[in-house]
């Protein structure tokens, strides 16, 4: 069906593609947008001090602009020790090797990991674990590599990557001895069964040659240094890694057609938007264009992004692309893709019109004329008030924090985006005048990166945890979501892999109808809770849950109950469980 833009829409595309591709390009800034309606809402409380969270991102600057500062890291949900409560790792940066003041190993920042409690709290026990090794980390996602029901995790670095496999709740770093430590500015990554062979790969974003010795100067005034673009670095390949099982993988880059230097990645999602039962990948790329890589069902790929429509902004533009995600937002059936941008460029999102193509709905749809001043980074479908359809959220922060001296209308420290899905392809901005009132984390203006979403608390409800640049990471709380009714489910793959990665997952209850993709990494170098919900509205009774897994198997569940959580083991269903004790 072809879609028409309103006036307003078509000021608002008009005014993104006039705004700077870059942050050391000072452009007449782009008219602030007219205010917008917002929608009643479910709000959000900051729970991090009293859930025992105060990990701070360190990003290392101390002066000198080097552009991996600007960059910041990610978050992985994961439950590591599997007492089926999600847990939190935090992904930190270093110091430089030239900074006089920092140089003692006792001195550099640590990564962190915090156990769930179950009582609303988390505990650090990064050294516990084995992970409190420093180094200068970007992004990072979970997955049981092995299928021995330990979750393994992969963090990529500035430098050597690194994967660390996990015995029983104390991880040991294999990724030079599995092949997968890649010394390359890496960025975002995802655990995938792109070959249907029961094992998960893993594909691994990459951003740009950058090092101390090739830092090029670059200025906003021409005079006092600033950070410099991606445009001034040449790109790296993003990878593609084989698990060959027995902890090791095998760099099929090449052979598998992922292979281009020309990208500058920084978000990767899976989805299978040509419901073929078969992995894609999507890349947001940051001022180039962005990937979409088909999967060719014989181990090899090719990029249709162009084709499909999601390369380019509809005035074919390539945007600065930070993070991405898919789900099914229309319940069409099909995954559609959301992608945060740079200021001056907007949110797009990409909906999937069920011929191989995309079209970014983002102007007529709601969300880009809000997010049109903001800079994008974690992004990330999810019901939030569970009334069956997801919706999105955006996690905002400049990567200059002098902008606002030559672009009067942007910041360094933004809000971030929570736009409601309204169920008729339209989506409402949500804020404090909603009725989360002033001060509430919506209103918060901070320099976020990473974003995902999980349910810590066990109530049923999804809540949004966030990382910073140089700054703290958030935990914040739904209140009142669970008012309507809710199904978790979990699957345990035993020909599939034992995630369930790749599989779909369809509910039916009354009138409403969804699906979920389960996967890995998404959002901007981050991952959120595997385990799959799904909003219910008033039902209390999913009529028909379907799983089709990896490889074309489908089970079915029927009449399963309401608020519980429902473990789906491949062949054999497991009796609904309730959430862990709290």
């Amino acid at each position: 069906m072809t879609k028409t833009l309103s006036a307003l829409a078509l000021l608002t595309a008009a005014l993104a593609t006039q705004g700077c591709q870059s942050c050391n390009r000072p452009s007449e800034p782009a008219a602030p947008p007219p205010a917008v309606a917002v929608a009643e809402s479910v709000g959000f409380s900051d729970v991090t001090a009293s859930a025992g969270i105060s990990f701070h991102h360190v990003s290392g600057a101390y002066g000198k602009k080097y552009l991996p500062e600007t960059m910041g890291a990610g978050v992985a949900v994961l439950d590591y020790d599997g007492d089926g409560r999600p847990d939190l790792y935090f992904v930190n940066g270093n110091y430089w090797s030239d900074d006089p003041t920092r140089r003692r190993p006792a001195d550099a920042p640590r990564p962190a990991l915090y156990r769930n409690q179950g009582d609303g709290t988390f505990a650090d026990v990064t050294v516990q674990a084995g992970l409190e090794g420093a180094m200068y980390g970007l992004g990072t996602t979970a997955a049981d590599i092995d299928n021995d029901g330990d979750t393994d995790l992969f963090v990529t670095a500035l430098g050597p990557d690194h994967l660390f496999r996990n015995d029983n709740g104390r991880f040991t770093d294999i990724g030079r001895q599995a092949g997968v430590a890649d010394p390359a500015f890496g960025s975002s990554a995802a655990f995938l069964d792109y070959d249907h062979d029961g094992d998960l790969d893993l594909f691994v974003c990459n951003y740009v040659r950058w090092s101390i010795d090739t830092d090029i100067f670059c200025s906003l005034d021409g005079q006092s240094k600033s950070y410099c673009t991606p445009e001034s670095y040449k790109g790296e390949s993003d990878r593609l890694y084989r698990n060959d099982g027995g902890g090791r993988f095998t760099d099929i880059t090449k052979e598998a057609g992922v292979f281009n230097t020309a990208g500058k990645s920084l978000g990767v999602t899976t989805l299978d938007y040509d419901a073929d039962g078969w992995a894609d990948i999507a890349v947001a790329n940051d001022t180039q264009p962005n990937y979409l890589y088909r999967n060719n069902h014989d181990g090899t790929f090719v990029d249709v992004g162009r084709e499909a429509g999601i390369a380019f902004s509809e005035s074919g533009v390539a945007r600065g692309a930070m993070g991405i995600d898919s789900a099914d937002y229309d319940a069409s059936g099909r995954d559609s893709l959301v992608i945060g941008n740079f200021s001056n460029e907007m949110v797009g999102l990409y909906h999937n019109e069920g011929s191989g193509i995309f079209i970014d709905d983002a102007p007529r749809a709601g969300v880009g004329l809000p997010s049109l001043l903001t800079l994008a980074f974690g992004c990330f479908f999810f019901d939030y008030d569970l009334d069956g359809h997801p919706d999105v959220f955006v996690a905002n922060g400049h990567v200059e924090d002098d902008i606002n001296r030559v672009q009067k209308d942007i910041t360094y420290a933004q809000k971030p985006h929570l736009f409601r899905n309204k169920g008729d392809g339209t989506f409402e901005p949500v804020g404090a005048k909603s009725g989360q009132g002033s001060g509430g984390p919506l209103e918060k203006e901070v320099v976020a990166r990473g974003a995902a979403h999980l349910d810590y608390d066990g109530d049923g409800d999804l809540d949004v945890v966030m990382t910073t640049n140089n700054g703290p990471a958030y935990l914040w709380r739904n209140e009142g979501g669970n008012m309507k009714s809710w199904l978790r489910v979990k699957l345990v793959g035993s020909r599939a892999n034992r995630d369930g990665v790749g599989a779909r997952i369809k509910v039916t209850a009354g009138t409403l109808s969804s699906s979920q993709l389960v996967k890995t990494g998404a959002s901007y170098c981050s991952q959120s809770e595997v385990v799959a919900t799904f909003g219910l509205g008033q039902a209390e009774v999913a009529d028909r849950v379907e799983v089709i897994w990896p490889g074309g198997e489908h089970q079915v569940v029927e009449k399963a109950k309401a608020r519980e959580l429902l473990v789906v083991r491949q062949t054999t269903l497991v009796a609904p469980e309730s959430p862990p004790a709290q």
